[in-house]
């Protein structure tokens, strides 16, 4: 396995990937390295759903292994919302922010357990085929805050705060980050398979 393709765009995504996946004797390619790719439609209900959908889709496409994910904040309050459509919260093509900023303008009256979110990360790895080989998951509970925190991360980072810490991921280093957070628990599942091959 000397190739292995990280089916987003998101620059923030594939950085946090790759360095996790550093200690991996693997050529990482993300999808800017190829021209002229179709976006592949998330039609599916679930992270798993689509992290699939996207592993096969991408695999067919570059003709190499792809590692897919799909993740994102689900707030029980708000009966799980934006679950699936975090990236899109605020309308497609949403900024980070704007994104953020629905969030905290849904919960401006929310307290204590309302306020509580869980970070999901659903992985699967295609291989050209479009056979998915191995599927890997994780989660991060914590508090959304009332305002942003922090610079560091992406996402809905600056409004989080884990569980055990009393900063958000926004504020947290990158290191510690990547120690705790959902895409780290999948990753550290995808690491331990890729060993394997």
């Amino acid at each position: 396995m000397n190739r292995l393709v990280i089916a987003t765009g998101n620059q923030g995504k594939v950085l946090e990937i790759k360095e996790m996946l550093a200690g991996i004797s693997v050529e990482l390619k993300s999808l800017s390295d190829f021209d002229h790719l179709p976006e592949v439609d998330e039609t599916g209900s679930t992270f798993a759903e689509n992290a699939a959908i996207k592993a096969k889709a991408y695999a067919e496409l570059t003709e190499s292994k792809v590692l897919a994910d799909d993740s994102g904040l689900e707030v029980p309050s708000l009966g799980g919302a934006p679950g699936i459509y975090s990236a899109r919260f605020a309308g497609e093509g949403a900024s980070d922010a704007e994104n953020t900023a629905k969030l905290l303008k849904k919960l401006e009256n929310a307290d204590g357990n309302e306020r509580r979110a869980c970070f999901v990360c659903e992985m699967a790895i295609a291989e050209p085929s479009g056979k998915i080989l191995f599927s890997a998951n994780g989660a991060l509970w914590g508090t959304v805050t009332r305002k942003a925190f922090g610079i560091n991360g992406f996402g809905y980072d600056p409004i989080f705060v884990p569980d055990g810490f009393s900063q958000t991921l926004g504020q947290l280093t990158p290191e510690i980050k990547n120690k705790i957070s959902h895409r780290s628990v999948a990753l550290r599942q995808i690491i331990y398979f890729l060993g394997r091959l």
